[in-house]
């Protein structure tokens, strides 16, 4: 669990619970106007909630305030111990290996055993390997949760605020890149309120290029075997 407790000392040190983001509109105004010149990703999400106070822009101004609920949501299931991590995983594993046999699955452990990538799964049903390979992924992942580097370090007033948005928008823009090229998977997420924590773990995807269009046994292989180292 080292890894939610990560997360859970950057929410904390950055008082992004604090942020009430269902009233998210009180002094937006102020602190566009203000910060015009040093806009940030943060900077423009909150620019973007003056659309509310017009009739043309309403859905943009919802849109905007469901992403900020749905952060929320899956910021607290970060605080009830689910391992994000793991978890994710395991929803990408089980959309791979959905369809594949017995005999698909035993090759792909045996490509995994020939670089030295033991995986502990002894029957080789497709939830099972998933499982397996998951938890192998997730103990031995490579993946630092710098998140201070995101936004810098810890800020006060309306920088700190903008710092908290500028989060939730690469969270927004990270779930969106998904939806475009894994519908499956982002729709996996989305049902357990976890598309906005994708972005945690978007950088270690993109390495192993997760994504790619072939799922052949070797692609899947190489595809694990990136993951872990």
């Amino acid at each position: 669990m080292y890894y939610n407790k990560q997360v859970i000392s950057y929410l904390q040190s950055n008082n992004i619970l604090a942020l009430k983001f269902d009233h998210a509109l009180s002094g937006v105004r102020e602190m566009v106007s203000s910060q015009v010149e040093t806009i940030s990703a943060g900077a423009k999400r909150a620019l973007y909630y003056t659309s509310c106070f017009t009739d043309d822009f309403q859905d943009v101004c919802k849109n905007q305030i469901s992403e900020d609920v749905r952060f929320k949501n899956g910021v607290i299931h970060v605080f009830q111990n689910i391992n994000i991590a793991y978890e994710m995983l395991r929803i990408y594993f089980e959309q791979i290996f959905q369809y594949k046999t017995s005999e698909q699955l035993e090759n792909i452990k045996r490509k995994l055993m020939a670089v030295n990538v033991h995986i502990g799964a002894s029957a080789l049903t497709n939830a099972g390997f998933a499982l397996a390979v998951a938890y192998c992924v997730a103990i031995g992942m490579n993946l630092s949760l710098r998140m201070s580097a995101l936004v810098g370090d810890k800020a006060g007033g309306i920088v700190g605020i903008a710092g908290i948005y500028g989060i939730v928008q690469k969270a927004a823009d990270s779930a969106q890149r998904l939806k475009y090229v894994y519908p499956a998977y982002y729709a996996a997420l989305y049902s357990r309120e976890l598309e906005m924590m994708y972005f945690l773990i978007e950088p270690l995807f993109e390495r192993a290029g997760a994504f790619s269009h072939s799922t052949s046994d070797s692609d899947i292989a190489d595809i694990i075997t990136k993951m872990i180292r």
